[in-house]
């Protein structure tokens, strides 16, 4: 038997695309790219905004609603200081206590530098959401 090539531009289940729903499973149901210094998105998927709090702290808004808030949040970031690291972290208000905002349709973050405690806005922030 042979196989062939499926090629589509768009894969929908009746729920929505399948690869921000539960049609698919170890892949990126989200992610952005976002300049929290100047506020902007480089690039993204099934991700409608970004909403900036407060220097250091935005929260990423899904266009496709999560089957679930049990998703896993990561992200990197590029410090604004040559040779420094930067760090983000999904919580919200008081330094390293958890996730204070992590729904279904949007999550918290915060970012800053490694060495230090206090948020700080990055050029370049990359965050991924994986879920089921």
């Amino acid at each position: 038997m042979a196989y062939g090539t499926l090629a589509v531009d768009t894969l929908n289940s009746s729920t929505g695309v399948l690869a921000s729903n539960n049609g698919m499973t170890g892949i990126a149901k989200a992610w952005v790219a976002y300049n929290s210094s100047a506020q902007t998105i480089t690039s993204s998927f099934n991700v409608s905004s970004v909403t900036y709090a407060a220097t250091g702290t935005f929260t990423v808004n899904f266009n496709t609603a999560m089957s679930n808030a049990n998703y896993i949040p990561v992200g990197t970031c590029v410090s604004y200081n040559s040779g420094e690291s930067g760090f983000v972290l999904t919580v919200a208000g008081t330094y390293n206590v958890g996730p204070a905002l992590k729904t279904t349709s949007q999550c918290q973050f915060e970012t800053g530098l490694s060495r230090t405690t206090s948020l700080q806005d990055n050029v370049g922030v990359y965050i991924a959401i994986f879920g089921v």
